[in-house]
């Protein structure tokens, strides 16, 4: 086998989980393993940003600063898989923006672990523009949502935007607010149902707070959960 991320190759070690066709087979090698951060451990309770490293000053009893801002809002809880460091910034720049759909392999098995905690009757995928899809040729956010084991209604759309999240800094992307639309044959398709929502980067929420605040306003949906691959 060969490593997704480095290419170097490896020797997968067989175990009875492999034997009874339960195990997931592994995609990187053991040193690229190695720098993946898991989130685990004490988090805020809304949003699952990990506490640990993080300054007291930037946390209100179980949520953290950004959460505090947000207020109720539309979006229930939020989980990650992984702390978005430099490693995996890099991985995420080759599935992205150097079109190795390859990688989208790595995040799957983890996201549908996510998903174990909610109760949940259809998935949304975090829409791009018609720009932007144009550039990629494909959404990583539906990518990532096929590997889930639920229906994908594909109910937001989003107007062509002239700057790249990736390009603004944290407290640009706090104030700024995001701009979706409900697809109009999905109108009545979400009334009063558990939604989740799939996106690859979990930064301040901006973009999911939004969208789940256009489901919930425009597509009468239920409870709105979010799941993603990093969190910032």
């Amino acid at each position: 086998m060969h490593c997704l991320s480095c290419h170097s190759p490896f020797i997968e070690k067989i175990s009875w989980q492999h034997v009874f066709g339960i195990s997931v087979p592994r995609q990187l090698c053991e040193e690229c393993t190695k720098k993946l951060e898991k989130i685990t451990g004490d988090l805020c309770e809304k949003c699952g940003r990990p506490f640990l490293n993080l300054d007291a000053k930037y946390r209100k009893g179980d949520l953290c600063n950004d959460c505090v801002r947000w207020g109720e809002g539309a979006l229930t809880k939020s989980r990650s898989i992984y702390v978005y460091n430099e490693f995996l910034q890099e991985v995420i720049a080759k599935w992205k923006y150097r079109g190795d759909a390859e990688l989208v392999k790595l995040f799957r098995p983890e996201l549908q672990n996510l998903t174990e905690q909610f109760e949940i009757d259809v998935v949304v995928p975090i829409p791009l523009s018609k720009g932007r899809l144009y550039e990629r040729s494909f959404n990583q956010s539906k990518a990532l949502a096929e590997g889930l084991p639920y229906p994908i209604i594909e109910a937001l759309m989003r107007p062509d935007e002239a700057e790249k999240q990736s390009k603004k800094s944290r407290k640009e992307r706090l104030h700024r607010e995001e701009r979706f639309q409900m697809v109009p044959s999905f109108l009545y398709d979400l009334q009063g149902k558990t939604v989740l929502l799939v996106d690859d980067i979990y930064t301040t929420g901006a973009t999911l707070y939004s969208a789940a605040n256009t489901l919930k306003e425009q597509g009468g949906a239920g409870p709105i959960f979010s799941i993603t691959v990093a969190r910032g």
